[in-house]
């Protein structure tokens, strides 16, 4: 059955991240090193709450301003804290091309106000989507249910209507749950084949 809508991951689906170079900017201005910091940038439990919207930027920036005994500022933190993304061209051109033919694209992402912000002002591709359901703004992360609700509320689209991209499983399985159709994105080739698999796409 060909697809209606399409739904794309934002991390390693349409940019990949490495949270490496954030920690080895950060540490410039930290006594703790790089490699120390990779931890604490990992999902911890503030991490997670900072995800699902339950604290503040504010309150997560003086969190990691303690934990990484970082002297910069909010602004130098929020530049180098954010600054972790490279595009995957297979895919934003993917979505390019599905919007170019009129078919509805949201991204799904567990993602941070930082984060989000960050991309929409840096990555122009960001801005060619139809809808944006993000954890951090639903107090829910995937794979829970409450998120999946949204993006069908928001799409107007159940089932199989909706084609799913994402590096995860669980959160695929999830979706698949559903009745979604779902991809599971393990190189940029092999999704684009996949895609062009439900018809969506020649």
């Amino acid at each position: 059955m060909k697809p209606r809508a399409v739904v794309f991951d934002l991390g390693k689906v349409l940019l990949h991240f490495d949270w490496m170079r954030a920690a080895s900017k950060l540490a410039t201005l930290s006594s703790i090193p790089a490699e120390h910091m990779l931890a604490t940038l990992g999902y911890t439990h503030t991490v997670i709450q900072y995800e699902l919207g339950t604290i503040s930027s504010e309150e997560f920036f003086a969190h990691a301003r303690e934990a990484l005994k970082f002297t910069g500022t909010f602004d130098d933190f929020n530049a180098m804290f954010s600054d972790i993304f490279s595009e995957i061209p297979e895919i934003i051109a993917v979505q390019a091309e599905l919007a170019r033919r009129g078919v509805p694209t949201f991204i799904f992402s567990n993602t941070n106000e930082l984060a989000a912000n960050y991309v929409r002002a840096n990555y122009p591709f960001f801005a060619g989507f139809t809808g944006y359901v993000f954890s951090f703004e639903h107090g829910a992360m995937k794979p829970d249910a409450k998120l999946y609700d949204v993006v069908e509320r928001m799409s107007g689209y159940k089932g199989a209507d909706l084609l799913y991209i994402d590096d995860l499983p669980k959160n695929i399985e999830a979706g698949q749950a559903r009745g979604w159709q779902v991809i599971l994105q393990e190189n940029p080739a092999k999704t684009l084949a996949a895609i062009k698999a439900t018809g969506v796409l020649d």
